[in-house]
């Protein structure tokens, strides 16, 4: 049994000011990824952030024509939303390619951008990962590698990223919103995901603290 605190954060500002309160602190939404890497010993979160209860969950046409999703909109809802399957079909179709419809009910949109990645090295704590413990190698290029990177791998790590949403929102050139301690910005979804090079444990290029707010189609 490993203890950890956990924080019921009411607005944006405030979770991400209890992240930076909170030394090894985790966001918290449908947890499809994180509670079964918590279970594997793989993340030991100090302090689990909920971020379920913000007003990050729905689907909007903003003034210029565009679509904003709430980060906390689930990958079920916007793959059944009207919007999403007559205009970005591509979109509907990688979400429904994804999991099982259970996982689709609870994972969010946020959270599916950030799942880690499902290389057997990484969750598995006898065997050497650079991208899990930096240093201790890459028990994949040795070991079993099927469905690993072919393109884009370095020395470090082969793995790749599991979200197939992710592929469609960079081939739709949407954006991806960010809140941290710094304020609001935003990223380019084909630019928010890190080839692995010499840091494999960093997987996106969002800065410590930051909170996925929405996304831009």
């Amino acid at each position: 049994m490993k203890p950890f605190g956990y924080v019921r954060a009411g607005s944006v500002e405030e979770a991400a000011e209890a992240f930076a309160a909170h030394r090894g602190a985790r966001y918290l939404a449908g947890g499809t990824n994180l509670v079964d890497l918590m279970k594997l010993g793989v993340e030991r979160p100090a302090v689990l952030v909920d971020v379920t209860r913000l007003p990050l969950d729905g689907v909007e046409e903003l003034p210029d024509g565009s679509l904003r999703v709430g980060a906390t909109v689930r990958n079920s809802d916007l793959a059944a939303h009207p919007v999403v399957r007559d205009r970005y079909p591509a979109l509907s179709q990688a979400l429904l390619a994804g999991a099982s419809g259970q996982l689709r009910n609870a994972a969010t949109t946020g959270g599916n951008l950030l799942q880690r990645t499902r290389c057997p090295y990484f969750q598995d704590l006898s065997k050497p990962c650079n991208k899990r413990e930096p240093g201790s190698g890459c028990g994949a290029r040795e070991g079993v590698h099927r469905d690993h990177a072919v393109l884009g791998y370095s020395e470090q790590c082969i793995a790749t990223n599991p979200s197939d949403m992710a592929v469609a929102l960079a081939a739709l050139d949407a954006r991806v919103e960010l809140y941290g301690e710094g304020g609001a910005r935003s990223v380019p979804a084909a630019e928010f995901h890190r080839l692995p090079g010499d840091h494999p444990e960093r997987d996106t290029e969002i800065r410590p603290g930051e909170l996925i707010t929405g996304v831009v189609l």
